[in-house]
């Protein structure tokens, strides 16, 4: 059973067509990936989703629920997390910090008992520092658990906002290019991360450029040109596309 269904979808800046009637499926616990060309309308794709554009046309259903135009903390209430292409890391924090952050829809927000450090605060500060050491070890981190942001490389920075989207406890998570600018050994960690997350049950959408990764990890895999879609299905058959291969892929895939 579908988790997310989008049927025509659209939107318009001015006279740009940036996305033109997209409709697709995904179904829950799938690796489900946008690939195109630059300029194709896939980070377009995933604003429209997570609420942080609200389509000219068309519809958004998460589970049975229209979605579309609801507010980006409005949709992780309802279980959707993303990370975006360029870091959002507060590097003035620690990495665990960072991940603690991810939580905090899920927290007693009550900020008498704040005050006054109730014990019920207490405890779930220190579960939360617990759940927050695990999930960097699940994304193998463990040896930047007591380490400021600002002194991690770039690829373990990109790790550290896998886990900080995991701390939502996310039914469907959105990456958005999780392996640009990483070297062929971080790219390999950052697949096999991702492979290991869709195994715990969460839904996984990538817009990813690293076609060996698509293709590696993708149980369907959607393409756009210039806003539209020109092709859906699984990587062998998207491969095949003869529209495919003209738009992006190139005769050497």
């Amino acid at each position: 059973m579908a988790l997310l269904e989008v049927q025509d979808l659209s939107i318009y800046f001015g006279g740009v067509k940036a996305v033109q009637n997209v409709s697709f499926s995904i179904d829950a616990g799938i690796v489900y990936a946008v690939i195109g060309p630059n300029g194709a309308g896939k980070t377009t794709l995933f604003n429209l989703i997570t609420g942080i554009y609200t389509p000219t046309s068309g519809s958004i259903i998460l589970d049975n629920q229209s979605i579309a135009g609801k507010s980006p903390d409005g949709l992780a209430q309802l279980g959707l997390a993303r990370t975006f292409q360029n870091l959002q890391i507060c590097m003035n924090m620690s990495a665990i910090e960072n991940v603690m952050v991810g939580a905090h829809l899920r927290l007693d927000r009550n900020l008498f008992k704040a005050a006054l450090r109730w014990p019920s605060i207490k405890t779930r500060d220190r579960d939360l520092l617990a759940e927050s050491a695990e999930l960097m070890r699940f994304v193998g981190l463990d040896a930047y658990v007591n380490s400021r942001a600002d002194a991690m490389s770039y690829g373990a920075l990109k790790r550290l906002e896998i886990a900080r989207a995991l701390a939502m406890k996310p039914r469907l998570l959105f990456l958005d290019e999780p392996a640009a600018g990483l070297n062929s050994k971080e790219t390999i960690e950052v697949d096999a991360l991702i492979r290991k997350v869709a195994d715990t049950g969460v839904t996984v959408v990538l817009v990813e450029h690293d076609m060996k990764m698509v293709m590696n990890l993708s149980d369907r895999i959607l393409v756009l040109d210039y806003g539209k879609k020109i092709a859906e299905g699984t990587g062998p058959e998207v491969r095949r596309n003869p529209d495919v291969i003209a738009a992006y892929l190139g005769a050497h895939v």
